[in-house]
């Protein structure tokens, strides 16, 4: 990829973020004028690039038309409707589309030609082409499908040449497939027409079940989707399928490197150049020992400031989301206001670009599943418009990201009847359960409770792959409702997937780490000064009654402690409120590398991460919210 078409490619998605935000706000204010010239500026910057590389004449044809329709709008020749807005949109969202298409291959997909004929139609005011609505934007490629590409590119460009169609297909068993009856070789090889086949394995740690599956298959075939799909029609979830544009392979090595491009604040940079200056002129000194302590702080600065170079905003990923409720929205006739806040929280780069796939299935579940159609709410009593919030902050050492919806909620007991129903539980198991268990089953793989399916839902799939997705990032995810009333899905996740400040602590003889950001203060507590509550038992702290929790007893650890002498309490904020943790010692504190929790750790409650000290040693690092809650 020659570096203009890689710098048209950074500019353009800016271009197309700028143009897609005016045209929202512009349904919401159509009489904007400043909101009018930004879409109308952006969208002919847009063209102007896309008209230096002949091979993007589709797109080109479609930005003019957009951009013929905003000049009509601005000159008042035709109005700032709602069929104008939806054309222009879907022009955008094309864009975005092709553009993603080109960075993983290298050029556009093979109906973008049709695609833009049909764009041209509709933003002329008239039908598509075909008489049916604009189409809507090309699937963005996968994240897994350029690596495949690359390995099996002779094989797709053959076939591309006698003229066939290829299909790419991503198939990861669920990790417990053996104990399913699943058996994922020879649903592999059920699949007609194979010209490629790729596998790919999780590593497997210590910890794991060696009865766990942790491979994935990547696979090539030149039958058609539905052929390709059909030995999984049982494992649905499972499996992903896209159509391979008609692209040179080699075209995508160089497509996928220049997507990983990071923009960094230039202070930042200065930053860390003055923190290596300082490193240097430590390395120089001639006290040993000062030298090695100051060269342990740089150490840990400069690590840490090379760790906020990773650091960009959810804006990056949140203004991409307002098109897709919208589109859920007017799909399922819907009527929804949306909203965000917390774009400008910060997470590390990798966290950003992993959130947008569980949040675009949390948000099409929140308009399907959770807002309900407006004649419904009216005789409800609510408002006839619900409202959905998207909103993130920091807390400690993690962000907190929430999906919430004013809409029907969710009843335990149809959430039980579901279960039963599609055989995850028999009936008195399913009746065993409290509301929280119930709840939790919406994750299950294959659960649904739609009666149909939809373009939005009903398939069994979408709550599953939020927990995977989020999973996948070191975070975790709740979800809390009030039939009737709404819901809120929260994602916790770590601002950062590697450095994390801990303060060891020692129980039963067993050394484990507390996120610094979560201790108030250590202290001793004499206990005398203990009393009994109705929920166990309590101290003062500064005219305030802190509950008091044994961490020995929260952890499962035998033995009682030190009956005799003050008790060490470390009092950590949970949820914002002080707790109280008895422990044995106290340790210092240290600057780690913390890794999510893998295999059967996975599993294990009020456990943040693992981390690997100096001495060899392994570090258990505790999540009190999800411990002491």
């Amino acid at each position: 990829m020659d570096d203009l078409l890689e710098q048209f490619l950074a500019e353009g998605r800016e271009l197309v973020q700028a143009a897609g935000d005016d045209l929202m706000a512009l349904e919401r204010a159509p009489d904007d004028a400043a909101r009018l010239a930004g879409a109308f500026r952006a969208v002919h910057t847009l063209k102007g690039g896309a008209a230096l590389f002949p091979e993007l004449a589709p797109m080109g044809r479609a930005l003019h038309a957009a951009e013929d329709l905003l000049g009509a709008l601005r000159s008042g020749r035709r109005p700032a409707g709602r069929p104008e807005l939806d054309a222009a949109l879907a022009c955008v969202g094309a864009c975005e589309g092709w553009l993603d298409a080109i960075a993983s291959s290298g050029t556009l997909p093979g109906d973008a030609a049709a695609a833009s004929a049909r764009l041209v139609a509709a933003l002329a005011g008239g039908p598509s082409a075909t008489g049916a609505a604009p189409a809507e934007a090309p699937a963005v490629a996968p994240a897994w499908l350029p690596a495949v590409l690359a390995d099996h590119g002779a094989a797709v460009e053959r076939a591309h040449g006698d003229g066939r169609s290829v299909t790419a297909l991503r198939y990861a068993p669920n990790p417990g497939c053996f104990f399913l009856g699943d058996d994922p070789l020879a649903l592999v090889s059920a699949v007609p027409e194979l010209i490629g086949l790729s596998l790919s394995s999780g590593g497997r740690g210590p910890s794991d079940d060696p009865f766990t599956c942790r491979t994935a298959v990547a696979a090539l075939s030149t039958a058609a989707p539905d052929a390709v799909l059909a030995p999984f029609r049982f494992v649905a979830d499972q499996v992903e399928a896209v159509p391979v544009p008609l692209a040179p392979a080699a075209a995508v090595p160089a497509a996928a490197a220049a997507a990983r491009g990071l923009r960094v604040d230039p202070a930042r940079v200065d930053a860390l150049l003055a923190l290596a200056g300082e490193l240097v002129v430590a390395a120089n000194g001639r006290d040993g020992g000062a030298a090695r302590a100051e060269l342990e702080r740089l150490a840990s600065s400069i690590y840490a400031s090379a760790l906020r170079l990773r650091l960009v905003p959810l804006s990056t990923t949140f203004r991409r989301l307002p098109r897709v409720v919208r589109d859920a929205a007017a799909r399922l006739g819907r009527d929804v206001d949306f909203a965000m806040d917390g774009e400008a929280v910060e997470l590390d780069r990798n966290v950003v670009d992993g959130l947008h796939e569980p949040l675009l299935h949390a948000l099409r579940n929140a308009v399907d599943h959770g807002i309900e159609p407006p004649a419904t709410r009216s005789a409800a009593g609510k408002p006839p418009r619900g409202r959905i919030l998207l909103c993130a902050r920091q807390d400690a050492d993690a962000v907190v990201v929430e999906v919430s919806d004013d809409g029907a909620g969710i009843d335990p007991a149809r959430i039980r009847d579901a279960a039963v129903a599609r055989g995850l539980l028999d009936g008195a198991a399913a009746a065993a359960l409290d509301d929280a268990a119930a709840l939790d089953l919406v994750f299950a793989p294959g659960f649904s409770t739609a009666g149909a399916v939809s373009a939005i839902s009903g398939r069994g799939v979408g709550m599953d792959a939020v927990r995977a997705g989020v999973a996948a990032l070191g975070g975790r995810v709740a979800l809390s409702s009030e039939p009737g009333r709404g819901t809120v899905l929260r994602m916790i996740l770590p601002r950062s997937t590697t450095l994390a400040a801990v303060l060891t602590v020692e129980v039963a003889g067993e050394r484990y780490g507390v996120p610094v950001a979560a201790v108030g203060t250590v202290l001793r507590v004499p206990r005398d000064r203990v009393m009994p509550t109705g929920f166990g038992r309590a101290f003062a702290l500064r005219d305030r009654t802190v509950p008091l929790l044994d961490l020995r007893g929260k952890l499962g650890l035998p033995g009682q402690g030190d009956a005799s002498g003050p008790l060490l309490v470390l009092v950590a904020t949970v949820d914002g409120e002080p707790v109280g943790l008895a422990v044995d010692a106290v340790g210092r504190r240290l600057d780690v590398l913390l890794h999510p929790p893998a295999g059967l750790l996975a599993a294990v409650p009020g456990l943040l991460g693992t981390a690997l000290l100096g001495d060899g040693g392994v570090l258990m690092v505790l999540d009190l919210a999800e411990l002491v809650g």
